[in-house]
């Protein structure tokens, strides 16, 4: 059975709501920030009153998130072999992958910056950074040509489209060409309470030894949390994605690898950190904006994207993984 998007026609964009809760016990361990820590903030639950705010974390932000649903495209069992490549499902998508020395060390699609990674622009071999310059046009001036834009992300790394891009340099459009993120994500707990605890790092060899060496007894204080809710939220700008002026056929596309990446975070990549592990709590409809859409299951998802890979292999580069030699 193909894939159904009818519902998203007339639609700006694909909202859903997944609620989670720990895999084991009430505990979790949120994201936590340089001089900030854990990001807590004065929540709302339904009105505007006071007896309507509640203690709210961000568990994981949008960043950390757009990181994850990268991640979960990789087959982590063919990382630094020769076949080292994409999920089987989505293979034949368009990506760069940069290799030195004859092996590869990353690839736009583990990078955070994507194809602005600077293991790809700045290299002292500017082959690559010259095609995209000669492709992209002089854009020095005037309004930057989105949709051209959109083209060369196609040919080049399909996913630029899905968690945008920034091009920064000077010598393409003045630095000007960049694409915000069409799939947007990020966790939310509310009515959280901290959970304290601690414990000691212990030498029993020497247990007044330079704690600053890692020397000695050293103890330490913990901080959890636990949570009444826990929400993990998705966006997809489906007005952005029909703004590339791609054609339905790519629209499908990147409609179906957003999703598939959102189903397979939630089946495989729930485990956020060693103290922060969790699982969905109902498989009810998600969607929430239009709540007439039923989310494909990623078992359908993996049978039907390579079709639509397939019918816009003509629009990716040939072969369709452009390698990129990086030397210092």
């Amino acid at each position: 059975m193909s894939l159904d998007f009818s519902d998203l026609e007339n639609e700006p964009r694909l909202l859903l709501e997944v609620p989670l809760k720990p895999l084991q016990g009430s505990r979790f361990q949120p994201t936590g920030f340089p001089d900030l820590g854990a990001a807590t903030f004065n929540g709302v639950r339904n009105g505007s009153g006071p007896a309507d705010h509640i203690d709210s974390l961000l568990v994981e932000s949008a960043q950390s998130m757009a990181n994850r649903l990268e991640e979960v495209c990789w087959d982590k069992g063919s990382i630094g072999q020769e076949d080292d490549d994409v999920v089987a499902p989505l293979q034949g998508i368009s990506y760069v992958r940069v290799q030195a020395d004859g092996k590869t060390i990353t690839t736009s699609i583990q990078e955070s910056h994507r194809l602005a990674s600077p293991y790809i622009l700045e290299g002292s071999d500017k082959t690559f950074f010259n095609l995209l310059k000669e492709q992209l046009g002089a854009q020095e001036t005037g309004r930057v040509d989105i949709q051209l834009l959109a083209k060369t992300l196609l040919h080049y790394d399909v996913n630029s489209l899905v968690h945008g891009v920034f091009l920064a340099k000077k010598e393409l459009a003045g630095g000007r060409l960049r694409l915000p993120r069409a799939l947007s994500s990020f966790i939310e707990a509310d009515d959280v309470k901290v959970a304290e605890s601690g414990g000691v790092k212990l030498d029993e060899h020497d247990p007044k030894g330079p704690s600053a060496k890692g020397f000695g007894h050293v103890p330490f204080h913990r901080e959890e949390y636990t949570a009444k809710k826990i929400t993990a939220y998705f966006n997809l700008d489906l007005a952005q994605i029909r703004g590339y002026g791609l054609g339905k056929k790519v629209e499908d596309l990147l409609i179906g690898i957003s999703i598939f990446k959102i189903q397979r975070f939630l089946k495989e990549g729930l485990r956020l950190r060693t103290a922060c592990d969790f699982e969905v709590v109902s498989e009810d409809n998600w969607a929430k904006r239009p709540s007439s859409f039923t989310l494909p299951t990623l078992e359908s998802l993996e049978a039907e994207i390579p079709q639509l890979i397939k019918a816009c292999s003509d629009l990716f580069a040939n072969p369709s993984v452009t390698n990129v030699n990086y030397k210092k």
